[in-house]
């Protein structure tokens, strides 16, 4: 893993591995999404490293929270160094907590695809490689299941990406919070290569491709 916590990575093998995905076509809204709802609502995404997907979410208007963590495996197997041997079957995930009034499922996913990573490799995002940087969705109700499925297939049919989209679609069973260093590390570790090369790029995507979501600055 090459974002381990006092790596000392030259920027030009990072900015290779920051290089951002294309899609092979237009992005579209999700032609399915949640019904409006009343109260705050919560999403759960896997999306490769959680310090830069974190960084992309926390600017989303409507968003209210996002806390860094683990999902997919035990309390006990739900730390930073263990989930970080391959061996347990954690992916790298975020808690966004969010206000359908003012942003969807379907308008999270959409960015969870088009911005924050790529769907269509299988547990590794550049050269973070292992099955806790899997792309996942963990759904906390039928509702998100049918929305997130629905998504998936209708990108696929307009082949949106070159390959297909290997993102699972599973339950939530429980979300565990990760260690305190991980939450808002992008925004607390400005200097970090990683950040600046992998992360920031990211940033800068959502900011181009969909300024109206980006949550004004008081």
């Amino acid at each position: 893993m090459f974002r381990t916590l006092g790596d000392r990575i030259s920027v030009s093998f990072l900015t290779v591995a920051s290089i951002a995905f294309a899609a092979a076509g237009p992005f579209p809204d999700p032609a399915i999404d949640a019904k409006p709802a009343i109260g705050k609502q919560t999403a759960v995404l896997a999306g490769g490293c959680f310090w830069c997907t974190e960084a992309v979410f926390e600017l989303i208007d409507g968003v209210d929270d996002v806390v860094s963590g683990y999902t997919g495996d035990t309390k006990e197997t739900a730390k930073y160094d263990i989930v970080s041997t391959k061996r347990t079957k954690h992916a790298e995930s975020i808690l966004i907590t969010f206000d359908p009034a003012k942003t969807s499922y379907g308008q999270l996913l959409k960015i969870f695809f088009s911005v924050a990573h790529d769907p269509t490799t299988l547990n590794r995002q550049g050269y973070d490689v292992g099955p806790q940087y899997r792309s996942a969705i963990f759904y906390t109700n039928d509702e998100q299941k049918r929305v997130a499925e629905a998504y998936i297939k209708q990108l696929n049919a307009a082949g949106v990406f070159s390959n297909p989209i290997v993102t699972e679609v599973v339950p939530l069973e429980k979300f565990y919070t990760a260690e305190g260093y991980h939450q808002d590390y992008a925004g607390r570790n400005r200097s970090n290569p990683y950040i600046v090369n992998v992360s920031d790029p990211k940033v800068e995507k959502l900011k181009k491709l969909y300024p109206g979501c980006v949550r004004k600055r008081k």
